[in-house]
């Protein structure tokens, strides 16, 4: 499930890339009016510009309900070790210590995936 869900938010993200890229900026009706532009786009001239801000804006809620998602999981993974981390404070680890337990599992994990994913 989580690698369906990682799938999708890369999509997404490409998708958003891909749509900000092909968006009418502010400043080419300048250079429209000196014969660079096209007026004859598929859309029309205004309708592309609706079209792709509601799809990039789609997308960005889809992307950032995605995020909150995914924090939420860290969340409650991190809720789900409170046990595991208060032995540790039983058995007279201090704070820094635990804090940096943590912190170094998550980093061996995190370049376990990054080699693992060369």
């Amino acid at each position: 499930m989580q690698i369906v869900l990682l799938l999708i938010h890369v999509v997404i993200a490409l998708g958003i890339c891909g749509l900000v890229l092909l968006q009418h900026g502010k400043g080419a009706d300048m250079g429209a009016a000196f014969g660079s532009g096209s007026s004859g786009s598929l859309f029309g001239a205004s309708g592309s510009a609706n079209f792709l801000s509601r799809s990039t804006g789609i997308l960005a809620a889809v992307f950032f309900t995605i995020l909150i998602l995914t924090g939420n999981t860290m969340a409650q993974s991190i809720r789900e070790r409170i046990p595991e981390l208060a032995v540790l404070k039983t058995l007279g680890f201090s704070d820094a210590r635990v804090t940096w337990l943590v912190l170094a599992e998550a980093g061996v994990l995190m370049l376990g995936g990054c080699i693992a994913g060369m």
